[in-house]
């Protein structure tokens, strides 16, 4: 050791100052970090779910469009039963 890092402040030595100093930093870099990926993973998450959002959505309409369509076939062959049916009385 240094005559520097001999010296104390209370019991404190100046190497374990700037060990504690680095690891405080080495915490706050792995913190912040884990803060950013999870940030961006939100971020995707979120926009997988409007992007899913929108696909339903367009599903739901297409649905429906079929849906009246085959409303309008089911009455049209129920309006030719009633034709046929009133034809053969």
């Amino acid at each position: 050791m240094t005559t520097i890092e001999h010296k104390e402040l209370r019991g404190i030595t100046l190497k374990n100052l700037i060990v504690t100093i680095v690891s405080t930093a080495s915490i706050v870099a792995s913190v912040m970090t884990t803060y950013f990926q999870l940030r961006n993973d939100l971020h995707d998450i979120r926009q997988k779910q409007e992007a899913d959002a929108r696909v339903n959505d367009l599903r739901l309409k297409v649905l429906e469009s079929e849906v009246s369509i085959l409303q309008q076939q089911v009455d049209e062959i129920k309006n030719e039963r009633t034709v046929a049916f009133r034809q053969k009385n």
